[in-house]
């Protein structure tokens, strides 16, 4: 689908997709707005966009900012957690934006209606705010504005997630914990591989190195690096948090089962010595053949002493455990 809008003095004319050339040839600045890949060529033959710019929307290439002699192309990736099709429950998932500028024209290329553009794009054509009076790079500006937040509720999520999962770790070990900062750290490596092309293109764009850059736009790109710098730290410092987080886990698991061991052993230690005794006893020595042979077995008291002399030793080895702390 394709939707134009033309900013004049007169104020914001709407274009459909049969007037592409009247919007294009009309006095004003120009925005274009193309949300299928079917509409990618007619859009850049019109506007003599190169096929190159096409071809990286359509592959969804890396974000970056490139200058033509006609205008500049800025590629990003609007980013989202939404539910997966791997095995974790949630992933980053991007989808290409493409953004052309030159003198008195935008046009953004995307595969599908994006929340960013379409929130500027409004904007415009209620006439609430006339960004395109500013000039097609502040339009720009915005869009790219938008993607950024969009960043920031992103890694607001992840942090909640960590927060919640370090709010469980010492209840006992739970296998979904690990499973959890697993995906937490997958998806804050997959967010670190579009924020930090992002802060590159950006920098280009502040720096005011495309000729369609005006001087008093850079200092709003200047604010988007200054953004962009800032979810580089946050990204690195949840990284960080979701490390720090599965170490403490694994340090509880693992102390966790040094406790079960130790418990085992002391329950073994005890049970040694007895097994010992009954073992000894067991061995039915005949008492009439030498009275070395266990004249125990024709005492009276013979199985109360043993029972109680077993009791004395377990009551000794646990007194003694408990000295040294291991209880």
């Amino acid at each position: 689908m394709i939707s134009a809008l033309v900013y004049d003095d007169g104020g914001v004319t709407t274009y459909d997709e049969a007037e592409l050339t009247e919007a294009r040839d009309a006095d004003g600045t120009t925005w274009v707005r193309a949300t299928e890949e079917a509409d990618f060529a007619r859009v850049a033959d019109a506007f003599g966009i190169h096929p190159l710019t096409v071809e990286d929307v359509r592959n969804d290439a890396r974000p970056k900012t490139e200058m033509y002699d006609d205008y500049t192309f800025v590629i990003l990736r609007k980013a989202a957690l939404r539910a997966g099709e791997q095995v974790f429950e949630d992933e980053v998932l991007t989808r290409p934006i493409g953004l052309c500028f030159g003198d008195d024209w935008l046009v953004t290329l995307t595969r599908r209606s994006l929340s960013p553009i379409d929130r500027v794009w409004d904007s415009v054509e209620s006439g609430e705010t006339r960004f395109l009076r500013f000039g097609p790079d502040f339009v720009a500006y915005h869009v790219i504005d938008r993607v950024v937040d969009d960043y920031f509720d992103l890694l607001d999520e992840v942090g909640e997630e960590i927060e919640a999962i370090e709010d469980t770790i010492f209840d006992g070990p739970d296998p979904t914990i690990l499973e959890g900062l697993n995906e937490i750290r997958r998806d804050l490596l997959s967010f670190r591989k579009t924020v930090w092309p992002t802060r590159e293109a950006a920098s280009v764009l502040a720096r005011g190195d495309p000729d369609f850059v005006r001087e008093v736009t850079e200092k709003y790109y200047r604010d988007v690096y200054d953004h962009l710098v800032e979810l580089v730290d946050l990204t690195e410092t949840y990284r960080d948090l979701a490390r720090g987080a599965r170490d403490i886990y694994l340090n509880t698991l693992s102390q966790s089962t040094n406790e079960v061991m130790k418990t085992l052993t002391v329950v073994a230690t005890i049970i040694l010595p007895l097994t010992l005794v009954v073992g000894i006893f067991g061995m039915n020595f005949d008492p009439a053949v030498s009275a070395f042979n266990m004249p125990e077995l024709g005492w009276k008291y013979g199985y109360a002493a043993t029972m109680l002399g077993m009791a004395a030793v377990s009551g000794i080895l646990l007194v003694y455990f408990r000295h040294e702390s291991w209880l």
